[in-house]
């Protein structure tokens, strides 16, 4: 997973006590990750947040699978 794009998850430590997010914006990687976990559906997700697009729900995931797997650990970019 070395070529895994994770440039959509940013960490500022002014937003969500320094979670992983997705671009800068107040969404989680775990709440993307505990939506997805109840069930709901990629296209559920989209229409409730609609500033969101599937790739960022893809990297969520990949994110997550990744730290599960203790593939590696990075330093994430905070959003610009």
């Amino acid at each position: 997973m070395s070529d895994l794009n994770l440039d959509r998850i940013t960490v500022d430590p002014h937003k969500l006590g320094g979670k992983p997010c997705i671009r800068g914006l107040r969404i989680s990687v775990g709440m993307i990750v505990q939506m997805m976990a109840a069930g709901k559906t990629t296209e559920q997700i989209l229409s409730e947040y609609p500033y969101l697009e599937l790739e960022d729900i893809r990297q969520a995931l990949a994110y997550s699978a990744a730290l599960a797997e203790n593939e590696f650990h990075l330093e994430l970019k905070q959003p610009a």
